[in-house]
């Protein structure tokens, strides 16, 4: 590997699939919360990105998510229903990506058990109102870089090879595969 990465002292790459894809998924996603959902991704075009708040994740790394169904976002899934999700849970770590497919309901029992009173502020009958729709995305792959410890440990380890002038990171990245 011809980059910073071959300076480490330790293995800071591990490529995850399935169930541990899934779980790292859940785990960086649960930090970060929101994402910048993405549509219209094509090559050699810019996409559409904007803020949004995965409401539950599940262990597959399925993310559910509340949209209006008049939504410009909606609109570009029915046109191409594959995404981008982008996350930051913090400074240094907890990053993510995913790509996969983006999937509208109208399901009323599963807008009940996501919908917080927050939401009325853009469904303003409340989680009647007809306007609400569940994005349901199932994520393919991806790539996550995060800390192997945590946050102080990472922070330690950056501040004393600064110190020392030597690549003392406490990051870990890699593929992720569903």
């Amino acid at each position: 590997m011809d980059s910073i990465n071959r300076q480490q002292q330790e293995n800071n790459h591990e490529d995850l699939q399935g169930r541990e894809a899934g779980k790292k998924i859940k785990e960086l996603i649960e930090k970060a919360k929101t994402c910048f959902f993405c549509t219209g991704i094509k090559t050699g075009s810019a996409f559409n990105p904007r803020p949004m708040t995965v409401q539950k994740v599940d262990e597959n790394g399925t993310c559910w998510l509340l949209s209006a169904t008049d939504s410009h976002k909606n609109k570009q899934i029915e046109e191409d229903p594959m995404v981008q999700l982008l996350f930051q849970g913090s400074a240094y770590s907890d990053f993510v990506t995913l790509y996969g497919q983006a999937y509208i309901s109208t399901d009323k029992a599963l807008i009940d058990e996501l919908w917080e009173p927050i939401f009325k502020t853009w469904f303003t009958e409340g989680k009647d109102d007809p306007r609400i729709s569940v994005i349901r995305f199932e994520p393919d792959e991806g790539y996550y870089w995060d800390t192997k410890h945590n946050q102080l440990a990472g922070f330690a380890k950056r501040l004393a090879g600064a110190i020392m002038g030597k690549t003392l990171d406490d990051s870990i990245e890699g593929q992720l595969s569903t």
